[in-house]
């Protein structure tokens, strides 16, 4: 059954289309019926703020996707679940993950940003920042302990680890309805993918964790998001496709940890650490690797 399209989904849609220029407004579908389950009582309105870079959502309490399709001549079947970052307190939706929504559609791939709860916040979501506002040089980073390659800053805060349960449900519930659309959006259930960026990548890891088998990804590709909980890596785990860069410390410790887990378990998983500094990891530097490894691994 598709979903009605909520106001705050429906604007978030507008806004993003906004802020993605010339790209195709896309297909906006609810994940629940009725408010998502776990989250009933939140009440604080979902807000998003906008600029030339993207897009930042904060309070996000109705989760839904957004459905870039491609040409139905070019459909392959593929699709793909895009898990923006934020630290599970607020969603970028930036330029750079709206140009891998296009060339994966230029490929005849279908494409699903998530637009999962996060944590709530009276605090209005600052403008995305600009790469060229970033800092010259990496932070100095606190030690973090890595056991079983989680990498999470926060293992203790019970706020964050319930909205990272909710993220993963949220999720979960998105292959759910991609299936249940599978002939509308011309999609094969069996050759899905994720990809998460920052903490996006850590609940791409938490939902194959969660061991559901309506929910097991072709692949999982993160870029630069470690695990925010412990691994312990499944039978057959799906190929790993993980990019980070040198200076950003626990991130960078938690990709090579689950790089190791990996490796241990003889499943495929290739690592990329660029030396850059901060908001620069352009995806001229990564993505035409992606789609030669996504071919290598035969799942393109």
């Amino acid at each position: 059954m598709v979903k009605l399209l909520a106001p705050a989904l429906s604007c978030i849609a507008l806004v993003v289309a906004a802020s993605a220029q010339a790209q195709v407004a896309p297909i906006v579908q609810r994940l629940y019926d009725g408010p998502a389950p776990g989250s009933e009582r939140w009440q604080l309105p979902e807000r998003a703020a906008t600029s030339a870079d993207g897009t930042i959502v904060s309070n996000v309490r109705d989760p839904g996707l957004l459905v870039y399709l491609p040409d139905a001549a070019k459909a392959t079947g593929d699709a793909v679940i895009l898990l923006p970052g934020g630290g599970l307190r607020v969603l970028g939706i930036d330029q750079k993950l709206l140009e891998v929504v296009k060339r994966l559609n230029d490929t005849g791939t279908a494409a699903f940003i998530l637009k999962y709860r996060v944590l709530q916040t009276r605090n209005a979501p600052q403008l995305p920042t600009s790469p060229a506002a970033e800092p010259a040089r990496w932070p100095e980073y606190p030690p973090l302990a890595i056991r079983n390659a989680n990498a999470n800053p926060s293992p203790n805060d019970p706020n964050l680890q319930a909205v990272l349960r909710f993220a993963v449900a949220d999720t979960r519930r998105a292959f759910d309805l991609i299936r249940s659309q599978r002939r509308q959006w011309r999609v094969d259930p069996s050759r899905i993918g994720l990809m998460g960026t920052s903490a996006g990548g850590g609940v791409a890891i938490g939902t194959l964790i969660a061991a559901d088998p309506q929910a097991r990804p072709r692949f999982i590709a993160s870029i630069f998001g470690p695990a925010l909980q412990d691994v312990t890596v499944p039978a057959n785990a799906p190929p790993l496709f993980l990019v980070t860069e040198t200076g950003h410390g626990p991130v960078t410790d938690g990709l090579q940890a689950l790089t190791t887990l990996w490796r241990t378990a003889r499943r495929p998983v290739e690592l990329h650490i660029f030396d850059v500094p901060p908001g620069k990891l352009r995806n001229g530097l990564w993505l035409d690797r992606f789609f030669d490894w996504l071919r290598e691994q035969k799942l393109d």
